[in-house]
């Protein structure tokens, strides 16, 4: 989408509804003084959404009033890549000033505003936040801050999302939801590793240890029928009690870590092609849901779509 055949007094406008329809309801304010000129090219890969933007100097701003006229919309996690020109990214009283090779994170949850004071080029890749297993806590202690090129796993990260950017367009459906299960870890990586480093002052705790343990013993065992808090409690010989107690703080109930944790599989394996590709009853039960209605019914709510109505939408972006 471009701004280049908008008459100059509705060119700002466009470029506005085209952010808010590509990527999250946003207001755009041009700086340049002059006709606002723009650029967005977006792609997906897999449940991330690569977009490419490169526009005069301008503001893009997500208020709580935009936030709250659409309830419903899943929450995103947005990663900046830098490629030519600065931004100033503010959120929950952070600020922080990303130059050009820079890399910066933020939450569409709540709100957020980046300013580009000059001509500028980014790439920014948006996915659910869901996709991520780190706790909404350590999300929220990260969110509004900016990543050093060679700073830790921002190092790694940095390249690749530069180099997925560049060839977007050119992986099959069942290499694209890899790669997006690729950037979900690095991006979960550098979240946990950004969180430490501002708590290096103070030794972890118990707990957090203990929570590692239950959500690598959780992704070990999804397709257990039996796994449950009490067959979680009784394997780190904690009670049930305890053990909700421990997630209190992780902004997600045991429970519910489960399920999400279930359904994402089950997504990523409805969402492969191949020459025979398994029902969507075998896929559930592989994944530990034994009643295909409550399977059928979390799926809805989870996704919006019905699992087939997901395989064929599937299908559809591969062709």
């Amino acid at each position: 989408m471009t701004t280049a055949s908008v008459p100059d007094d509705e060119k700002a406008a466009f470029w506005s509804g085209a952010m808010s329809r590509t990527l999250v309801p946003v207001e755009v304010v041009p700086l340049a003084g002059r006709p606002f000129e723009g650029i967005l090219a977006s792609h997906r890969l897999g449940y991330v959404r690569i977009s490419t933007l490169e526009a005069d100097a301008v503001r893009v701003f997500r208020t709580a009033a935009l936030i709250a006229r659409a309830p419903r919309t899943e929450p995103q996690v947005g990663v900046g890549v830098q490629v030519s020109g600065r931004a100033v990214l503010e959120q929950d009283g952070r600020r922080a000033e990303v130059p050009a090779g820079g890399l910066f994170l933020y939450d569409t949850a709540r709100p957020y505003s980046v300013d580009y004071p000059e001509s500028f080029r980014t790439h920014l890749f948006h996915l659910p936040r869901r996709s991520l297993d780190v706790p909404e806590r350590e999300l929220q202690q990260v969110a509004g801050t900016a990543v050093a090129p060679a700073e830790g796993c921002g190092s790694v990260l940095l390249p690749f999302l530069k180099a997925l950017a560049a060839s977007v367009h050119s992986y099959s459906a069942p290499v694209g939801d890899r790669l997006a299960g690729s950037v979900a870890d690095l991006l979960s990586t550098l979240v946990a590793q950004l969180t430490a480093a501002r708590t290096a002052d103070g030794p972890s705790t118990p707990n957090d240890h203990l929570v590692r343990r239950v959500r690598e013993h959780i992704d070990r065992h999804l397709g257990d029928t039996e796994l449950s808090p009490e067959a979680i409690a009784r394997a780190h010989h904690i009670s049930v009690r305890y053990l909700h107690r421990l997630f209190e703080s992780e902004g997600v109930t045991v429970s519910r870590l489960i399920q999400r944790r279930r359904l994402d599989a089950c997504a990523r394996e409805l969402g492969r092609r191949g020459r025979t590709a398994p029902t969507v009853s075998a896929v559930a039960q592989r994944w530990g849901f034994v009643n295909p209605a409550h399977f059928s019914r979390a799926f809805r709510a989870a996704y919006g779509v019905s699992p087939r109505e997901w395989r064929a939408l599937r299908t559809a972006d591969a062709g």
